[in-house]
């Protein structure tokens, strides 16, 4: 039954989240094309890409919310105790990281984003460390290194790119760099609700997205950008259909991923979805066309197993000072 279950939990979260990878990809770097009507009466086809970082993150974690709304009505969770201010705090650091590494893909390829992504551990650990006064083994140091080496060596330019693209793929690590931060700092909030209150994986899922929504609707009429999208989902209406699509897979793969942490423990499901993610890259450059050079393909393949050794090794919590 126990193996029938991890099945199950392990299935869910590739699934779901390989189909949310290939989704956002499609969504954020497919080109939408369109016919314009010349004043001479001839046809021009124009062509835009999908630039609404905010409407994309809105989406999902509307669809998080309610589909976590309806886990806790069928699978009652008991009180909620934590602070108001720890989640608002959590959901702004959230969302500044979802929204980074979402407009990072206006510049740089799918993978890149995922393998740069893969660098997560690296601003938890220094955080904790310099904020939770934590200590860390040996190898611990010695696989974040791995993974940064592995990560330059992934995003290292060509001699041959212009000039143009290179001050294009500038932005795009940049802000997956931010995003990173935010990250860090995302899991910092977390650590500390989770010891001061101890909250449920659908409680944290809950009423963050609740307060991510919040948020993202109040700068969605600010920005203006709701006007822009509404425009935008007119001329391509099977943008929605995507959008949709995408919140499902996401919030389908947060409550998979939320049952086997509470069940089986952080260290498995590490290990899954970094298995998740090397396939996710791999479908990326089947299905969409992204060239990988040989030397990236090392990168990648040391971020990878630099991260799936963590896991493997990290029985045991940090100590504090």
């Amino acid at each position: 039954m126990l193996k029938n279950r991890f099945l199950l939990y392990a299935g869910g979260i590739f699934i779901s989240y390989f189909y949310f990878g290939i989704l956002q990809e499609k969504i954020t770097r497919g080109k939408y094309t369109y016919e314009v009507i010349n004043e001479d009466g001839t046809k021009t086809i124009e062509s835009e890409k999908y630039t609404y970082s905010v409407t994309l993150v809105l989406v999902q974690c509307i669809i998080n919310f309610i589909v976590a709304k309806i886990a806790s009505t069928m699978w009652p969770q008991g009180e909620d105790t934590t602070q108001k201010l720890y989640y608002a705090s959590m959901s702004v650091t959230y969302l500044l990281a979802m929204i980074c590494s979402n407009m990072a893909l206006q510049w740089v390829p799918y993978p890149t984003q995922v393998v740069g992504k893969s660098a997560k551990p690296i601003p938890v650990m220094l955080l904790g460390v310099l904020v939770g006064k934590k200590t860390y083994p040996t190898r611990k140091y010695i696989f974040v290194f791995m993974i940064v080496f592995g990560i330059v060596l992934f995003m290292l330019k060509d001699k041959t790119s212009s000039q143009a693209e290179d001050t294009s793929m500038g932005i795009g690590e940049l802000l997956l760099v931010l995003s990173l931060i935010m990250d860090g700092l995302t899991g910092a909030i977390q650590d500390r609700i989770r010891a001061e209150s101890k909250p449920t994986g659908i409680h944290m899922m809950e009423v963050a997205n609740a307060w991510c929504t919040l948020f993202l609707g109040i700068l969605l009429i600010i920005s203006g950008e709701y006007w822009k999208f509404y425009e935008f989902a007119l001329r391509y209406p099977p943008v929605i259909i995507n959008l949709l699509a995408l919140g499902v897979t996401s919030a389908i793969g947060q409550l998979f991923l939320y049952s086997m942490v509470s069940e089986f423990g952080p260290l498995v499901v590490s290990v899954v979805t970094t298995t998740r993610k090397f396939f996710t890259v791999l479908a990326s450059v089947i299905l969409f066309g992204n060239i990988i050079s040989g030397r990236q393909w090392i990168g990648a393949l040391i971020v990878f197993i630099a991260l799936f050794l963590d896991a493997y090794y990290s029985k045991a919590q940090p100590k504090k000072k």
